[in-house]
């Protein structure tokens, strides 16, 4: 057998996978969901348009450390979108393709059904990669909020805080009955998680409980390891931490209980 003839299979299954990316990726750019890929980037996005045209959010605020309120809500802003894709548009997605029957089948195929779960995560990370790129480029061109200084940090805190909210939305497809069902757990999370992220009131003016409790938090922790990071330093590792045990237990919840049919 040459080298050649072994190398087949594994360059078809990469071109399956391939395929299967870019056939998931045209899904999520059609129909309804369509609708959470603009509620994921236009929305945040909108919310910074009018955020930044305020104009006492874009003056120092002695409480934040001489940050404007702007530049305390661009991490929020920034795990908005994020917490949007992962926690309501995934989940309802692969629950959807449950109550059709969709993995059901795809055990009979070759393709085989983690194929897909791993096509799905593919197209979210790489769409979640390209709005965060979007809103950074606004809040840094558009009104003057700073780049991160600390880029290795920013970007590790970016993957483990999208690994936990992945793994939170794939748990949510495990146990979810149908894609309705789906988005109202997942609009659950995705509201509660918002709430300690500081989207309604910053953490900075919560009071004392409540500040630790969102540092407990997924997106509690990642918002403040985002902003240390935009400021230069690196995020402490308690919130890498945190969100990486998040990301591992959802992680191993949903693979638990994930149903194919």
């Amino acid at each position: 057998m040459t080298a050649t003839t072994m190398a087949a299979p594994a360059l078809r299954r990469r071109s399956a996978m391939t395929q299967l990316i870019i056939t998931e990726l045209k899904l999520f750019t059609r129909g309804r969901a369509a609708v959470g890929l603009l509620a994921g980037g236009g929305f945040p996005l909108l919310l910074m348009i009018i955020f930044g045209s305020i104009h006492s959010f874009n003056t120092p605020v002695a409480k934040y450390g001489g940050l404007t309120t702007l530049d305390v809500y661009v991490p929020i802003l920034l795990v908005f979108a994020m917490g949007l894709l992962s926690l309501i548009a995934m989940p309802a997605t692969l629950a959807g393709y449950r109550e059709l029957g969709y993995l059901r089948r795809l055990k009979t195929t070759p393709a085989g059904p983690v194929r897909v779960l791993v096509a799905e995560l593919t197209v979210k990370l790489v769409v979640t990669a390209a709005i965060v790129i979007v809103l950074l480029a606004v809040a840094s061109g558009g009104y003057g909020v700073a780049a991160p200084r600390q880029l290795g940090g920013f970007l590790v805190t970016g993957v483990v805080s999208a690994a936990a909210l992945m793994a939170a939305g794939l748990f949510i497809s495990a146990v979810a009955s149908s894609a309705g069902v789906a988005r109202g757990i997942g609009a659950v999370f995705f509201y509660l998680m918002m709430f300690f992220a500081g989207l309604w009131l910053p953490i900075q003016n919560m009071p004392t409980v409540l500040q630790h409790i969102s540092h407990a938090t997924p997106l509690g922790a990642a918002v403040p390891a985002l902003q240390d990071a935009t400021q230069g330093q690196w995020p402490s590792w308690l919130q890498l931490v945190t969100m990486a045990a998040y990301a591992v237990a959802f992680g191993l919840a949903a693979v638990r209980f994930f149903r194919w049919e």
